[in-house]
């Protein structure tokens, strides 16, 4: 097989091919090209930078103010409002109205047993009557309510006194009044003086009543019942 030259194939192309390439070649030399419009360009390029940090910058107000728009939309306290429960509103309870104290009653005390009513004043009770002592008579004395000197079916009171140190130590029988004896009050220049009541176990119908006053002008000595009724008076 035969093989060309190439300098052979390319003196084989056809001449008039070769001219029109050489006559392209020097309308090509013979262009003069236009100036390129940078100012233009670079308008261009400085608009188009423009616009993209304007869109970043929108773009990151748009995240920050996001979440206060929010806030503003459903307030600080929306959460709460959500959350909180209704209080509940109770109705307070009525105060309660305390009992009236009971009334007092008399000091029970056994036969015998001393009571002190002052320094060197001293009572006690037996069946038969009312024993006491004073400092200007330590030895005792005595009232009795067997002897029928006094009648425990109708209500009195009886009193003796003895002054001492600036004291005027009083005391007594009560006896024969309805109900229950509860306060003793002894009236007296200086206003009433109340005094206390002693009585036997057995609601034997009499009592002992005793009191303190520093004044020897006395008037009028008033047992009262636990219901705020005269039990017995003196005079």
């Amino acid at each position: 097989m035969n093989h060309l030259d190439p300098e052979a194939e390319r003196d084989a192309e056809p001449a008039g091919t070769g001219r029109l390439r050489e006559a392209l070649a020097a309308a090509a030399y013979d262009v003069t090209p236009s100036r390129v419009p940078l100012a233009a360009v670079e308008r261009r390029g400085r608009l188009l930078r423009r616009r993209r940090r304007t869109t970043v910058l929108g773009a990151g107000c748009a995240v920050l103010l996001a979440p206060l728009a929010f806030v503003a939309l459903h307030g600080p306290d929306d959460g709460d409002r959500v959350t909180r429960p209704a209080a509940t509103v109770s109705a307070s309870p009525a105060p309660s109205t305390s009992p009236t104290a009971p009334a007092p009653t008399p000091r029970v005390v056994e036969p015998g047993e001393r009571v002190t009513a002052a320094p060197g004043f001293v009572l006690w009770l037996t069946e038969e009557g009312m024993h006491w002592t004073t400092p200007d008579m330590p030895e005792g004395q005595f009232r009795s309510v067997v002897d029928g000197n006094i009648d425990r079916g109708t209500p009195g009171i009886s009193m003796q006194s003895e002054g001492t140190d600036g004291r005027v130590l009083l005391s007594g029988l009560y006896y024969g009044g309805e109900g229950t004896a509860s306060v003793v009050e002894v009236g007296s220049e200086d206003g009433p003086v109340r005094g206390r009541l002693l009585e036997l176990p057995g609601r034997p119908g009499w009592g002992v009543w005793y009191a303190v006053a520093h004044t020897d002008v006395l008037t009028q000595v008033t047992v009262r019942d636990t219901e705020g009724r005269v039990y017995a008076t003196l005079p």
